[in-house]
């Protein structure tokens, strides 16, 4: 658990590489005032590079505010520019090395300054929150099959189970700009957040998630579980996920 003065959050990641996969490229990164989760690809260990960038340049972000202070500060325009440093991470790093050209990877990212928090998102990574007993997803994937959904050319119960469901349409990319889903919300007491790669939604429902988030009895315990759920549905994935509970204030 960590507080300070404006803010009681408790937060747990854990990362798992799943049943069918020799190497992990997913990243995490967790503390009281930054959440993220990044998913890789490229091949080979590219996408591991990818995601670790990601979450290095959201390491970096969290690192400047802790030293420059977070009064006042803008919460979505500090967390877009945090997306941007990491895109530009991924160019620098593909020019170094000609091997990593196409790498990407998702990211969704909250940035608190409680009761608020920004939310940036990128690619089919989600986020969702647990509230009164009901989930809500508070991302929209960024996939061919989901643009097809929206479209109204696909009913969202085939979109769950299409094999094409985890073709991107938008993603962070060696090579081209970070246009991640930006948004501000506020928090309350009693909120639950979970952060996650497609390698636990490719598997658990939201009623397998709303169960989990609900008899948990604290973030490390739901994290434990719902990476359980996954390789017990087989893991076909990796699978990553980050989990917080918001208390009040002291």
């Amino acid at each position: 658990m960590t507080r300070d003065e404006a803010l009681t959050l408790r937060y747990a990641a854990g990362s798992d590489v799943g049943q069918r996969r020799s190497e992990n490229e997913d990243s995490a990164y967790a503390t009281a005032h930054l959440l993220a989760v990044a998913d890789g690809m490229g091949g080979h260990a590219a996408g591991e590079v990818a995601s670790a960038l990601a979450i290095a340049a959201m390491e970096a972000l969290d690192n400047r505010l802790a030293e420059t202070g977070r009064a006042g500060v803008d919460l979505v325009e500090e967390l877009a520019a945090g997306v941007a440093d990491a895109a530009e991470r991924l160019d620098r790093r593909a020019a170094e090395d000609p091997a990593l050209t196409g790498m990407g990877t998702t990211l969704t990212a909250m940035l608190w300054a409680y009761p608020s928090f920004a939310l940036a998102h990128v690619g089919d990574s989600r986020g969702y929150l647990f509230r009164d007993g009901e989930l809500s997803q508070l991302t929209r994937d960024h996939t061919m099959v989901q643009t097809l959904v929206d479209q109204g050319r696909m009913p969202a119960e085939l979109a769950a189970r299409h094999p094409s469901r985890s073709v991107l349409v938008r993603a962070l990319m060696a090579g081209s700009p970070g246009e991640p889903d930006l948004s501000l919300h506020t928090a309350r007491p009693g909120d639950k957040y979970l952060l996650c790669s497609d390698g636990l939604t490719d598997v658990a429902t939201a009623e397998d998630l709303s169960e989990v988030l609900g008899r948990a009895a604290d973030p490390e315990e739901a994290v434990h579980q719902l990476i359980d759920l996954a390789n017990e549905g087989g893991g076909p994935d990796n699978i990553t996920c980050v989990v917080a509970e918001v208390g009040s204030p002291s």
